[in-house]
């Protein structure tokens, strides 16, 4: 997911006002959060 997100944003960056657009910073954040998310998963279950 990680890649895939960071993959298209690489793509789409060099349009102008890219960044400032506010799906953009949804999208971001919705991406961290499912790899935090996906990461404690692991961690719980590596840990119990």
């Amino acid at each position: 997911m990680a890649r895939l997100t960071l993959s298209a944003l690489d793509r789409a960056s060099s349009q102008p006002g890219f960044w400032s657009e506010p799906e953009v910073h949804r999208a971001l954040l919705v991406s961290g959060l499912s790899v935090l998310v996906c990461g404690l998963a692991r961690l719980r279950t590596d840990l119990g």
